[in-house]
């Protein structure tokens, strides 16, 4: 019985962070495309496939946080998924290769260790 293993709900909090993190690098991905937008323009990026896909990948992982919700303590599911978090700074220099300094990786690092006392305690 995979499915209501706390095992299978983790994997699905991992799937959740992996999601919102996708969704977050087509976003970016797509702007960079259209050359950005301004506030007043901002409504034609969901006409942008590569956004739109990110959009739902967040309807998705949306659907998937709900059954997360439903099996995981959110004192536990909330802060875990701050890991988008990292995930995108490792985006950022891999993918659109942006500058990251030392801070934030020193905060990315903090972050990390926080999910981890939240997860284990």
């Amino acid at each position: 019985m995979l499915k209501n293993s706390v095992a299978f709900s983790y994997l699905l909090l991992g799937l959740n962070v992996i999601m919102l993190s996708g969704g977050q690098i087509l976003f970016k991905v797509g702007l960079e495309r259209m050359g950005g937008v301004s506030l007043a323009q901002s409504w034609k990026a969901i006409f942008n496939p590569i956004i739109f896909s990110g959009l739902m990948l967040y309807v998705i992982a949306t659907l998937i946080w709900f059954v997360v919700l439903s099996r995981i303590p959110l004192s536990i599911a909330y802060p875990t998924q701050s890991i988008a978090y990292i995930l995108g700074i490792f985006a950022a220099v891999y993918m659109f290769n942006e500058p990251v300094s030392l801070m934030k990786w020193i905060g990315a690092s903090l972050i990390l260790i926080g999910v981890i006392f939240i997860a284990t305690n």
